[in-house]
């Protein structure tokens, strides 16, 4: 299973509240920390907040917050809600479909997947605190939840343009 960019940074926001002194960002701390463009990111976020993960404040002094503690976001329902296809092959053309049982393994796979994110919180993915607060501090940029080799996602094999 491969992660749109889209999830990557709507994770990577979310951690970055759960673990923020202030619970407070922008867009271009964010941005900048991450070297993510201002543009995509500001899609990641308008998207979070229709998803009621986090609540955006537009204006001086605005900026976004999480909705919810973070132990009452479940990462399956982030993924379900930033991944447009869940689907792992593209089944429906194959003309092998009638007697192939893939379709079958695929689907439950997913649903798999997905159990396992049901049970995991986002607290849960930001529970080192402390572990976090140093990588934040020994970045260069403004704060930033990610380590130099997280910053490149086009590099992460787990990951594919959107």
């Amino acid at each position: 299973m491969q992660l749109t960019r889209h999830t990557d940074y709507a994770l990577r926001v979310l951690i970055h509240l759960a673990v923020s002194p202030t619970g407070r960002a922008t867009i271009s701390e964010i941005a900048d920390s991450y070297s993510l463009s201002r543009n995509h990111l500001m899609k990641v976020v308008h998207h979070l907040g229709q998803g009621r993960f986090i609540t955006t404040q537009r204006g001086r002094g605005g900026g976004f917050i999480l909705a919810r503690p973070p132990e009452a976001i479940m990462l399956g329902e982030v993924i379900r809600h930033t991944e447009t296809d869940m689907n792992l092959a593209d089944c429906g053309g194959c003309a092998l479909r009638p007697a192939c049982g893939l379709s079958g393994i695929l689907k439950a796979a997913t649903a798999a997947f997905l159990s396992v994110l049901d049970q995991h919180s986002l607290a849960d993915a930001a529970r080192d605190k402390a572990g976090l607060a140093a990588l934040i501090a020994a970045l260069p940029g403004p704060a930033s939840l990610a380590s130099d080799a997280c910053a490149k996602p086009a590099s992460n094999a787990a990951l594919h343009q959107d």
